[in-house]
């Protein structure tokens, strides 16, 4: 037996058995009502036909039968699926189709489906060889600016420099998508230049993933000229490519400019301490950036130490995170960065160790943080959430990561170091950038 599109609960007015129609006894009655929120689902046998015959007296349908009915029980499993693709869904607004091999006629089957519905707000079609094809697809769409999208996750879909191309067409009519992931794809200095370009005239983009491509000096300095003029980009991750110390230079400048970036990762793109050195002068001018990850770069040291003196030059500077966690610092360092954080305490700086620190001085450092608050909690009758709570302004159990960690260094009730502050940040801290100490206990011990 072939079913056909159908919902939970559905039971229809004829049934097929030995190619006749046969008619219920009981009287007709109407289906159940359905709501939004429930699940359709498809099921057909491929290459199976059954003809279906509606009885002269039967005059209504279900709402959920297409007017097509000969097409709706003959076609195939497949065919189905793209019917069903073209419904609209009200209560579906996230989408994930990663990893499903969608290829091109796919990928025109669910930007019908897409020009039609105007509840979907997150779509995944990663990891489906899209292709130039599917990349020219996608782009025609956007450039209507006709659906709800807001984020749009394109990884690694086997895009080159023609696609960027099709892209900067695409994102310099669309300002509603405003989280886009092109990372793992195979863009070249062509297509940063693309790129560029689109970031440059781009009015909607917050969030922009490019990690894992292949842009070098020429890319990566069209890169930095498109964000020179973006006004609205707040996160980029351009890791895992090759900027070199020349794309660093160029992000200086960028960095020296822009007011509205908060997150920077430039992770091993073969940037030594020449290009930190550009690096730190933009800082020195930046107001906006809280976030800078330089993990995996050949940085040594002192190229560390110009970083974290160029936040303490900068009297306006909100960065709260650098990552260099595979440099190896020395106390010196960590005595700068402890009078940088005086005047920054919402900085934290991981690196990879202190060397010449003994094990007794290591273990000194990362004496567990919630003991310490219990204990002051115990000696003053408090609760530990009344101790978070009376470092909140608002007495509220939640604040950013960067407002927490500048109350705990500024506070004198438990004394702390910055180890037992990040320590205690990634017990409290969410996905989101806040820290909750909602669920720590009440009662009184």
């Amino acid at each position: 037996m072939v079913s056909g599109l159908r919902a939970p609960g559905f039971q229809p007015d004829t049934r097929l058995e030995s190619g006749e129609a046969a008619v219920k006894d009981e009287p007709e009655t109407e289906p159940a009502a359905r709501n939004s929120d429930e699940t359709f689902y498809c099921e057909a046998e491929a290459s199976v036909a059954v003809e279906k015959e509606k009885p002269g007296g039967e005059s209504s349908e279900t709402d959920l039968e297409i007017e097509d009915t000969e097409k709706l029980f003959t076609t195939g499993q497949r065919e189905l699926y793209l019917e069903a693709c073209k419904l609209s869904n009200t209560s579906v607004v996230t989408l994930e189709l990663a990893d499903n091999c969608i290829m091109e006629e796919g990928t025109l089957s669910l930007v019908q489906m897409l020009q039609e519905n105007y509840y979907l707000q997150d779509l995944n079609i990663s990891n489906n060889d899209l292709g130039l094809k599917g990349a020219s697809t996608i782009s025609e769409f956007l450039q209507r600016n006709t659906s709800s999208l807001l984020n749009l996750q394109l990884s690694g879909n086997n895009f080159k420099d023609e696609s960027a191309e099709l892209f900067c067409q695409a994102f310099s009519a669309n300002y509603r998508i405003k989280t886009l992931d092109l990372s793992h794809n195979e863009f070249s200095d062509k297509g940063g230049e693309h790129l560029g370009q689109m970031l440059a005239l781009n009015i909607g983009l917050q969030s922009l993933d490019l990690s894992w491509n292949q842009f070098h000096t020429r890319g990566a300095v069209a890169l930095c000229n498109g964000l020179r003029a973006n006004v609205t980009l707040q996160k980029l991750d351009l890791s895992m490519n090759g900027f070199g110390n020349e794309g660093a230079t160029a992000l200086g400048e960028v960095l020296r400019l822009n007011n509205s970036l908060v997150y920077i990762d430039v992770s091993s793109n073969d940037i030594s301490n020449e290009g930190v050195i550009k690096i730190s002068k933009g800082l020195e001018f930046n107001e906006s950036l809280k976030v800078l990850k330089l993990f995996l770069n050949p940085v040594s040291m002192d190229g560390a130490t110009l970083l974290i003196l160029s936040i303490k030059r900068n009297p306006k500077s909100k960065m709260e995170e650098i990552d260099i966690s595979n440099v190896l610092v020395s106390e010196q360092f960590v005595k700068i960065l402890d009078g940088v954080c005086a005047i920054h305490p919402q900085l934290d700086v991981t690196y990879k160790a202190v060397q010449g620190f003994s094990a007794k001085k290591e273990l000194l450092l990362w004496t567990n943080p919630m003991k310490l608050i219990q204990s002051y909690a115990d000696q003053h009758q408090i609760t530990v959430i009344d101790f978070f709570k009376s470092l909140n302004p608002n007495g509220k159990m939640m604040m950013s990561v960067g407002d927490f960690r500048k109350a705990m260094i500024q506070q004198d009730k438990v004394p702390m170091n910055l180890y037992q502050v990040r320590e205690l940040i990634k017990k409290l801290a969410e996905k989101t950038g806040m820290v909750n100490f909602s669920f720590l206990k009440t009662e009184k011990r």
